[in-house]
């Protein structure tokens, strides 16, 4: 699996010398600048207790923390949004050992800042069955410290894509989370955080599943 997903994201970044160079200029710039401003120590960390929260579902029912945690520990990962094809593969890699995750007694949880019905646009194109929440306008995300407000200069790269973020995520902030995953035990407590700046790599699931082993 981790062979599978890591050559699967390679070939999306192949992917873009095949776009116009001043698209993909925009798009290279703007990582480079996010891999070198952002500072891991600023986000949640381990031994840290994961904020309350309560977040609609792609059917626009409310869930929280406290009911998921009632259930057992929680696998959690932050995505940008469908329209990210990194994300896309991250998303159905998790998908594929979702039983192995589940059969631990852990629920794995998929958040972006996405209105619920581009969530579930999301979990229908990826055929997912895990809970996809949003998390819109980032609330969340930056009280983790995970928020990357992405420059101006990718405005033409969503207009590309067929369309800006506002109609996605309810605001035209291009504020996205930087690729999280963070477990977190049934008190509470944050016992693993991977944070991806380089947003072309994600954390292969298998590396989760070592963490859920070992907790």
């Amino acid at each position: 699996m981790a062979s599978t997903l890591a050559s699967q994201l390679r070939g999306v970044t192949q992917h873009l010398d095949t776009i116009p160079s001043d698209i993909r200029d925009a798009i290279l710039d703007a990582k480079r600048d996010i891999e070198t401003s952002f500072d891991p120590q600023k986000t949640i960390q381990v031994g840290s207790r994961l904020p309350e929260f309560e977040l609609p579902d792609a059917s626009g029912k409310l869930v929280s923390s406290s009911s998921l945690l009632a259930k057992g520990p929680i696998l959690i990962t932050f995505y940008r949004g469908e329209w990210c094809p990194f994300c896309n593969l991250a998303l159905r890699a998790f998908q594929q050992r979702l039983d192995d995750i589940t059969c631990k007694g852990v629920m794995f949880v998929a958040i972006s800042p996405q209105l619920p019905d581009t969530s579930l646009t999301t979990a229908e194109k990826n055929e997912l069955s895990f809970p996809v929440l949003s998390d819109a306008g980032n609330g969340l995300a930056r009280r983790l410290g995970i928020v990357w407000k992405q420059p101006d200069t990718l405005r033409p790269v969503f207009e590309m894509l067929g369309g800006g973020l506002e109609a996605k995520n309810g605001d035209n902030s291009l504020e996205v989370p930087v690729p999280t995953t963070l477990l977190v035990d049934r008190t509470g407590t944050v016992r693993n955080v991977h944070t991806e700046p380089d947003y072309f790599q994600r954390l292969d699931p298998e590396v989760a599943l070592n963490w859920i082993e070992a907790l």
